[in-house]
């Protein structure tokens, strides 16, 4: 029997009190949860303080515990088991607090309710607030304050008035605090109970070269930052950067303030937990300090909190790296992330697209397959940062890879690099906009030709299994914004400009725009239950101009076949359908309504525009 979709089942309202009910039985964790959570927190932190470290955890999620509602906890217990945690229709939009800018006196994260029930409705139905924390830096990701809305945005009322519509997605920056967050206040005052909160050193050279060459960071600024205390200059561990503190997860005390944040944004309407920058969340000088054990057990750790607590809730790793270490942050596909960002997706899509050549997407594609029934991907092509390249290598060349980069940069682009380690760099990724990548300035074409070439890259996004999320520039198909870096004195601000409203209401009401269009054919995805997170999907060879996949609905009933030309020529397709296992003789596709024959052998031979997408759906 297939199962029901995930939805909010109860009010939202009623998802969690005001303040805690201490007078109903208190909750205990499941026998089967708490064996796991000793094995792992004995792992983390040794025997003698595996059991006071438990208790702690216990006594967060009976906290939490305490402010569910009945209502709730019914849903959980009888509806939730029963249904998809991900559908054809879930479709993410991601975009900042303050994206949304006007000449009235509404707030930020008002305007962005407003127009999302206004103009997005029944497009997306999640959506991923970037930080929206007090911060002193990097557009929200050095988080003074993890239990507030910054002020400037809105309330938390106004984030509950978007979740009576939309699941949400919160970022959880555990990796880093800001300087100015409180905890590192305490650090600098040298309180004792914050004294293991970070990584700290006496000097610069404490760490000896050696050890110094293996750590893998993101970054090319130097690794440690002086501060100085009452006691004196301290060397702290800054992976990011000066004002980006690394938290020091081996101290178990950290663990279980973090956890507790988790849970409260949980009860403030968290759908969704982006782990963000989680490759480096662990420090052992003996190791790389990415991607270690000791961080997938972290991970593995808060997948069993919400498992006992919340499982509604879903865990999302945001780990910019090579696709094989990617996805092992699905870990066994039932212990870990049920959702991973598909970092290798952008930078091959632009590729196709800049060589006209999909071969390389194709057969990277092919070898995606279904991890398990609770895990999935998120297909995105661009975020806030640009497009990260780190997921393709080993499948791109570093030549290709430089390629990439240099075009980038004639297109008004940066590249932003990391450290290696051994005294070299390499593209990290690129500060550049998807429609700026794809439709440089210049282009002889018409402007309906450039749309044609958007939308059939932004297809390929649309039709991979997974969820696809998409941020706001990315929709509006936005160029560059180059006074931004200028201003903010930031490569990544290039991507990041704000939005006035009157704007963003003419491109997503006027039909002849990249945005209108766009939500056209994200209209037509999520109404198609072949494009199901776990529907079978078999992507296929059909030569280099074309990038083609089968889609098959979980009960076998509905196919479609998606095509999208990567060339700026007309193409023939051509290709034996009955290779695929399909033996369908008639098909039309959803956006022009056009039939398309196969003949008795399989074989379905037709034209393609430049850039054209097809979505064939069987008859």
């Amino acid at each position: 029997m297939a199962l029901r979709r995930l939805e909010l089942a109860i009010d939202p309202s009623n998802f969690h009190y005001t303040e805690p009910d201490f007078e109903r039985p208190p909750f205990h964790i499941p026998e089967e949860i708490k064996v796991r959570m000793l094995e792992k927190i004995k792992f983390l932190y040794g025997r003698d303080k595996a059991p006071g470290c438990f208790r702690e955890l216990e006594r967060i999620m009976k906290v939490y515990y305490a402010f569910k509602t009945p209502e709730m906890i019914e849903w959980e217990r009888t509806v939730f088991p029963t249904v998809d945690r991900f559908k054809e229709d879930d479709v993410i939009l991601i975009t900042y607090p303050d994206q949304m800018v006007s000449d009235g006196t509404e707030t930020p994260l008002k305007m962005l309710y407003e127009l999302s029930i206004k103009h997005l409705k029944g497009v997306f139905n999640t959506i991923h607030i970037l930080p929206f924390y007090p911060y002193s830096s990097d557009r929200g990701f050095s988080v003074i304050d993890y239990e507030q809305v910054e002020p400037r945005f809105g309330t938390w009322d106004d984030i509950l008035n978007i979740k009576s519509q939309f699941r949400l997605m919160f970022d959880a920056v555990i990796n880093h605090v800001s300087s100015k967050s409180r905890w590192f206040q305490e650090f600098l005052y040298q309180n004792p109970d914050y004294l293991d909160f970070f990584t700290s050193f006496s000097s610069e050279d404490a760490i000896p070269t050696e050890e110094l060459s293996r750590v893998v960071r993101p970054r090319t600024s130097p690794l440690l930052t002086a501060y100085d205390t009452v006691e004196g200059k301290r060397h702290l561990w800054t992976t990011f950067g000066p004002d980006q503190i690394d938290l020091n997860y081996t101290n178990p005390k950290v663990l279980q303030r973090v956890v507790e944040i988790l849970l409260y944004y949980v009860r403030r309407g968290a759908d969704l937990l982006r782990l963000d920058a989680v490759t480096y969340l662990w420090c052992d000088l003996a190791t790389v300090c990415a991607h270690i054990a000791q961080t997938h057990t972290i991970i593995k750790l808060i997948r069993d909190v919400l498992d006992a607590v919340a499982p509604h809730v879903t865990i999302v790793t945001e780990t910019n790296a090579p696709h094989e270490l990617n996805i092992s942050y699905f870990g066994n596909g039932h212990d870990e992330a049920q959702m991973i960002y598909n970092f290798a997706l952008p930078p091959l899509v632009l590729r196709a697209f800049q060589t006209q050549n999909a071969s390389t997407l194709t057969k990277w594609a092919m070898g995606i397959k279904k991890f398990s029934d609770t895990t999935t991907y998120l297909n995105f092509l661009d975020s806030h940062d640009g497009i990260g390249v780190m997921g393709a290598q080993g499948i791109l060349s570093r030549e290709e890879i430089d390629e990439m980069a240099a075009r980038v940069v004639e297109l008004g682009g940066y590249v932003s690099y990391k450290d290696n380690g051994d005294g070299t760099v390499s593209p990290y990724e690129l500060n550049i906009t998807w429609e700026s990548a794809i439709n440089p300035d210049g282009q002889k074409e018409d402007d309906d030709t450039n749309i044609k070439r958007y939308l059939s890259s932004r297809s390929i996004a649309l039709v991979l299994m997974g969820v696809p999320a998409i941020y706001i520039h990315g929709l509006l198909g936005s160029k560059n914004d180059p006074s931004a870096v200028i201003r903010d004195n930031q490569k990544r601000s290039i991507a990041r400009a704000r939005i006035e409203k009157k704007f963003f209401e003419e491109v997503t009401e006027r039909d002849l725009t990249t945005a209108y269009r766009f939500i056209e054919m994200i209209k037509k995805r999520v109404n198609e239950k072949a494009f199901h997170p776990n529907a079978a999907q078999t992507v296929f060879d059909a030569g280099g101009c074309f990038f083609s996949v089968l889609r098959t609905s979980l009960d076998n009933t509905e196919h479609i076949i998606s095509v999208a030309n990567v060339t700026c020529e007309e193409q023939i397709f051509s290709f034996n359908i009955a290779t695929l296992g399909i033996y369908r003789e008639y098909w039309y596709d959803l956006f022009t309504g056009r039939f398309v024959e196969a003949d008795k052998d399989g074989n379905m031979v037709f034209r393609m525009e430049p850039y054209q997408v097809l979505w064939l759906k069987s008859l």
